[in-house]
């Protein structure tokens, strides 16, 4: 099979299109005939290897010392269940799924092997594999910041970098919750965070957020560029700030996919996808990716040959 493999830490051409042998199911496994998958952030870190240097030497151990552990980057994947391993009765040949990886990445091929019993759930008949593979990063990121921020109906949350990939799904998510939300973009994507469902959008290019006179009782900063020196003053009595940036990895939970997979399959939250690209142009999504202009989701599209 194909896969796009990351020989070294460093630029977009480090990421190599391969020939590499098709995965055998195992026992209680399902192999996965992947259609779709992302470029996110957490990719391009990895690729780059941008830690900060505190973390530099940890996450070497972690990730791999000179060049990733899994040389197969991607986290999140929509595809068709292809073969099962012995015992397994959770899905069959023929479903259509989403599953999401997290660290132990894989979804940059054409194929994979995962345990039935892993955050694999079942695609929305009516939804594309393009828009399915674009929810699960920046949907459970939200997640994990919002719970870690006890978010509540009622609350007043402001997202900054709100047409990201991780921005887009908070406004959505946000507003699901029935918060007040306002959003935080660029000029060339005020109408895009308003059609998400912000309340309020600022332009950060016309407009300083840390000078606002408004009080949030939750403030996401889903891009990891407003520090709280910057914004602490903004928050309201026992508030909370939580941002992406020298957090880690966001907890997941299994919890987490079923909800975004039928807040998709219902049309209450929607994918935002910037641009497609096929997997043999994997390093020149990243190049894209690491300009930081990205709105929502990069997504590959996964070609077979039959």
């Amino acid at each position: 099979m194909k896969a796009m493999v990351c020989t070294a830490y460093g630029p977009p051409e480090v990421l190599q299109l391969q020939e590499i042998a098709k995965p055998i199911p195992k026992d209680h496994e399902v192999r996965i005939k992947i259609y779709a998958t992302t470029v996110n952030s957490g990719d391009c870190r990895v690729r780059g290897f941008r830690s900060p240097l505190l973390y530099k030497i940890p996450m070497r151990l972690v990730l791999g010392l000179r060049k990733p552990r899994q040389p197969i980057l991607g986290v999140e994947l929509a595809g068709e269940v292809e073969a099962i391993g012995q015992d397994v009765t959770r899905f069959k040949i023929g479903d259509q799924v989403l599953a999401f990886r997290g660290m132990r990445f894989g979804t940059y091929a054409q194929y994979i092997c995962m345990h039935e019993d892993g955050m694999i759930v079942m695609k929305p008949e009516h939804v594309t594999y393009d828009d399915a593979a674009a929810i699960f990063f920046g949907g459970t990121t939200a997640l994990h910041f919002f719970r870690k921020a006890n978010i509540r109906q009622g609350h007043k949350v402001l997202i900054y970098g709100a047409s990201g990939a991780v921005g887009n799904l908070a406004v959505q998510l946000a507003k699901h919750a029935g918060t007040v939300v306002t959003g935080v973009c660029s000029t060339v994507n005020v109408e895009l965070v308003k059609s998400l469902g912000a309340d309020q959008v600022v332009d950060y290019t016309q407009e300083d957020i840390s000078k606002s006179g408004d009080r949030y009782d939750i403030i996401l900063d889903a891009v990891g560029k407003l520090p709280k020196s910057r914004c602490k003053h903004l928050l309201a009595a026992g508030g909370s700030y939580v941002t992406v940036e020298g957090q880690g990895v966001a907890k997941v939970l299994m919890e987490d996919l079923r909800r975004l997979t039928d807040l998709l399959g219902k049309g209450k939250i929607k994918p935002v996808i910037d641009r497609r690209y096929a997997l043999e142009q994997i390093a020149e999504a990243h190049r894209y990716a690491d300009t930081g202009r990205k709105r929502g989701s990069v997504v590959i599209t996964v070609g077979h040959d039959h």
